[in-house]
């Protein structure tokens, strides 16, 4: 009975991930056009600290679908443990890949589709591995795991690097640098998850009749959810209007991934019990996705598909052959063209760039 209750759990847990992926990865998309609309108007943007946003429903409609998102999520993580739902985000950014080549302009190239499949490839090898987590069932087992020595480190850690990021990496280097408004949203985001178990837990004791409501862990840690979902909402949004969305949520994702893992092996102690096998699925499972981030990320701007590789493949043929192309066949092939104007500089010329002459010119 427990085993068949525990797989039904299980399937619920699944597909409430699966749901909230689809609902975040839409939601950036909303929250996007509505903040591109404010600019096209004037409006102090977000990333300048302008809070016109709020004025606007297409951002109200995105922040509703992640709400709905963060919902389905919330009540995943009560039927799940977290080292099956949080790899399941990997889901969002595919869907958020792909409507914003629809809906954005944002053109996703052959990298960018190896990557979303790589990071989708690399999920389901997680969550086939995932460690389980230690059984915690009552609001006074989760106020032990945390008042545990080494989540209280971790999270000072986590207040300490937020804060030093907010008030003196972010006025410096938060509008060129991509990685410090989404690690700010992400190592916060870690805390959110423990939250919201505990919240979890929280909400099944009341339905079963105990005095939750006076707990004094019930509402800290609703008080801690709503400071931490505030200010990942803040910078979330800055970092949406600033950089571009295809690049935006993967980073996210893996950021956020980590933390959220490195929380729940801390805070439920889940490695202690894992087998080998288990232990490098999982560390494969999320270099898959690191790498497939990494394909998405580093060469977003490479206009590169599947209709242009047998030119590139023709290419590179001829440069292993060492073969020259003629003048003619330079001028005769206007796709060409601009490789083969570089190909007949002569030595002098090169040299005379490098040297900063206009001679050669």
């Amino acid at each position: 009975m427990s085993q068949t209750r525990g797989r039904y759990d299980f399937c619920i847990g699944l597909v409430l991930a699966m749901s909230s992926s689809i609902f975040i990865g839409g939601s950036f998309i909303l929250k996007k056009k509505g903040l591109l609309r404010l600019a096209r108007k004037g409006s102090m943007r977000a990333g300048q600290g302008g809070h016109a946003y709020l004025k606007e429903w297409l951002w109200w409609a995105g922040l509703l679908s992640m709400g709905a998102g963060e919902v389905a999520n919330f009540a995943a993580y009560a039927f799940a443990p977290a080292t099956l739902v949080t790899p399941l985000g990997a889901l969002s950014v595919l869907v958020s890949a792909i409507l914003s080549s629809f809906f954005l302009n944002e053109k996703l190239n052959l990298h960018g589709k190896i990557g979303c499949l790589l990071s989708i490839l690399g999920s389901t090898v997680m969550v086939i591995h995932a460690p389980q987590e230690e059984e915690v069932e009552t609001l006074n087992e989760m106020s032990h795991k945390l008042g545990d020595p080494g989540f209280v480190v971790f999270a000072t850690l986590v207040v300490i690097v937020s804060l030093i990021l907010i008030f003196v990496v972010g006025p410096r280097h938060g509008q060129t640098n991509i990685l410090v408004y989404i690690t700010i949203c992400s190592v916060i985001g870690a805390l959110s998850v423990s939250c919201v178990k505990g919240l979890g837990i929280a909400i099944k004791e009341l339905f079963a009749g105990k005095p939750v409501l006076q707990h004094p862990l019930s509402w800290s840690l609703l008080v801690s959810l709503i400071v931490c979902v505030s200010t990942q909402i803040n910078y979330l949004n800055r970092a949406l209007d600033i950089f571009n969305t295809s690049i935006v949520t993967p980073i996210y994702y893996v950021i956020f991934t980590t933390s959220v893992l490195t929380c729940s092996a801390i805070l439920f102690k889940e490695w202690q019990h894992m087998a080998a096998d288990d232990i490098i699925g999982t560390f494969s499972g999320f270099l898959t996705i690191i790498v497939g981030i990494f394909l998405l990320h580093a060469f977003k701007d490479v206009n590169f598909t599947l209709a242009n590789l047998p030119l590139s493949l023709r290419k590179d043929d001829r440069a292993a052959n060492g073969t020259l192309l003629s003048t003619y066949d330079c001028f005769n092939n206007d796709e060409e063209s601009s490789t083969c104007v570089g190909e007949i500089q002569s030595p002098e010329s090169l040299s005379a760039r490098r040297n900063g002459s206009l001679s050669a010119f």
